[in-house]
C-alpha cells in the first residue's frame, strides 16, 4: 500500500453512493430535460401555477427532476408514503397497523437496514405470509392492487394490502440490486 492514499470514510461513502444506480432510473422515472413525457408533465404543472416565472426558468428550474408519478416500474412506487420523502420510499410505519396480521417478528424486521439479498428474501417472506392469508380468506385481488382498498384501517383488507405492497417493493428492489436503510 505504500503510495496509496487511504480514503476518509466520508470519501468512501460519496464513492459509494457514485457507483450506484439511482433508484428513479430503476423505477423508469421520466427526466424532465431528456424525456418528452416528463417534459409534457412539467409543463402542465406550470400551467397551474397562479404565479407563473418565466417559462424557461422553471423548466431550468426542474431540469433533471424524476417524475415518479409516470414511472414505469408501479411495483417500485408504493401508495403508502411519508410525506417529506421521495414517492418511491415505502413508510414502514404503515406496517405497525399489521402487527396481529403477520406477528411482531416479521414487523419489526422492517426496522432493519438491509443489502439487496436480504432486502429480497424479506420480500418474499412478506409474500408467502401475506399469500396465506390472502387464500384463507379469499382476498387474492389484493396482490396486484395498487391503491389502497376501500375499507377502515383496521380491517384484515387494508392491513393485508400494506404487508402485498410492502412485499412487492421489497422484492422490486431487492431483484434489481437494491437494498434500503431503515429511516427513524
Amino acid at each position: 500500500m505504500l503510495g496509496k492514499k487511504q480514503l476518509t470514510k466520508d470519501e468512501l461513502i460519496q464513492e459509494w453512493f457514485q457507483n450506484q444506480t439511482p433508484t428513479y432510473e430503476t423505477i423508469k422515472a421520466p427526466m424532465v430535460g431528456r424525456d418528452a413525457a416528463a417534459d409534457q408533465w412539467i409543463k402542465e404543472r406550470y400551467e397551474e401555477l397562479e404565479d407563473k416565472p418565466p417559462l424557461t426558468d422553471f423548466l431550468q428550474e426542474h431540469q433533471g427532476f424524476y417524475v415518479i408519478a409516470l414511472a414505469k416500474e408501479k411495483d417500485g412506487v408504493p401508495c403508502y408514503i411519508s410525506l417529506g420523502q421521495d414517492e418511491n420510499v415505502f413508510r414502514g410505519q404503515f406496517l405497525v397497523d399489521c402487527i396481529d396480521l403477520i406477528g411482531e417478528e416479521l414487523v419489526n424486521e422492517a426496522w432493519g437496514t438491509k443489502l439487496a439479498d436480504e432486502t429480497l428474501d424479506y420480500g418474499h417472506r412478506l409474500m408467502a405470509a401475506a399469500n396465506a392469508i390472502a387464500q384463507e380468506h379469499q382476498l387474492d385481488y389484493l396482490r396486484e392492487q395498487e391503491s389502497p382498498p376501500e375499507t377502515e384501517p383496521d380491517q384484515i383488507e387494508s392491513k393485508l394490502h400494506i404487508v402485498f405492497s410492502l412485499a412487492r417493493w421489497l422484492i422490486f428492489y431487492g431483484k434489481n440490486g437494491h437494498g434500503y436503510e431503515a429511516d427513524f
